[in-house]
């Protein structure tokens, strides 16, 4: 062959090579910028109280098929923190979804009320260590202290401390183990925007938080939580605190009428979230996702014929699933 048509023709594949090198890895490496968070559905847990109930009766399967988060309070030792987060974790990953945890410890917890308890300080603080050690790494969620905030300088509140201390604790070890960290913020019935994101600033939502959490374990109409929680994102704003996002708790307000009088303890009338918004990614704007972060059927204290709360309650889930 002439050499000169032989050196044209390497010439030709090796730019071949290079432009279909470059068109296959642009989006490659594109793809592989994005956190898997984005992308991924929540894990469900096959071993939650109301799966175990579908096994004998399959009308709480449409309880136990949804994803929900799972709760971390002081009954889950320092001693066995990690290994209990780790393995929860570490299950969710391998079916390659994200797993979602509340962490519900905090000194004076729920200030008295139905669930009240937590840790004192000092092991509140080891204990949130070896939750961020256990979570490292596996792409997990995180909504932090529900009411906490919310609650904060209440005159029930007796024992509260440095609150505000202790959740900025918990978010930047969380953050520093890679978790995505939802700083929970009431809900839209309760205290003003302009509260409640001064609180964030202080709870350290700037550097180690994502965003927040609304409506956890409520029933207030989603809409109205969305719309609460761009008012909470303008009041960060103001505040020198931008890309903040919000997720919405769509675990129990199906009914889309929330309760009379602000009543929050198994009210009667009210229905599990709706299929339009089942737990899932949405990212629209400031909105994150919708999240089932209380998880239904299991009660809110001994109130309308409930047991104590976080038992589960057979009555209860019927009549959130309209069977009852």
């Amino acid at each position: 062959m002439n050499p000169g048509r032989l050196l044209r023709r390497i010439l030709v594949l090796v730019l071949a090579t290079i432009l279909s090198v470059g068109l296959v890895s642009a989006p490659a490496q594109a793809a592989k910028g994005k956190d898997v968070r984005l992308s991924r559905g929540f894990y469900v847990d096959p071993s939650s109280q109301a799966a175990h109930a579908a096994t004998s009766d399959r009308r709480f399967a449409g309880i136990a098929r949804r994803p929900q988060a799972l709760w971390l309070t002081d009954h889950v030792t320092v001693g066995r923190a990690k290994k209990v987060v780790s393995s929860y974790a570490k299950r969710a990953n391998r079916k390659k979804k994200t797993p979602v945890f509340t962490i519900y410890a905090i000194p004076d917890r729920d200030c008295g009320l139905y669930s009240a308890d937590g840790f004192a300080p000092a092991t509140y603080k080891k204990w949130i260590a070896q939750v961020a050690s256990g979570l490292k790494g596996r792409k997990a969620i995180a909504i932090l202290e529900p009411d906490a905030l919310t609650l904060y300088g209440s005159a029930q509140c007796t024992n509260e401390g440095d609150r505000l201390g202790l959740l900025k604790y918990a978010a930047r070890r969380l953050h520093a183990a890679g978790v995505w960290v939802y700083i929970d913020a009431g809900h839209s019935n309760w205290q003003p925007a302009d509260v409640v994101a001064s609180r964030l600033v202080s709870a350290g939502v700037k550097k180690y938080a994502r965003g927040f959490s609304l409506n956890v374990a409520n029933y207030q109409r989603t809409r109205d939580e969305r719309a609460y929680g761009n008012q909470v994102v303008s009041a960060l704003r103001q505040r020198g605190v931008k890309g903040k996002k919000f997720i919405v708790d769509t675990g129990r307000n199906g009914a889309n009428n929330p309760p009379a009088g602000g009543e929050w303890c198994n009210p009667l009338g009210q229905r599990v979230g709706t299929w339009a918004e089942r737990p899932r990614m949405v990212r629209e704007g400031n909105f994150d996702a919708f999240v089932w972060v209380k998880r239904p059927g299991e009660s809110d204290g001994p109130c309308n014929g409930g047991p104590a709360a976080g038992a589960w309650w057979p009555e209860g889930a019927l009549r959130l699933l309209g069977k009852a």
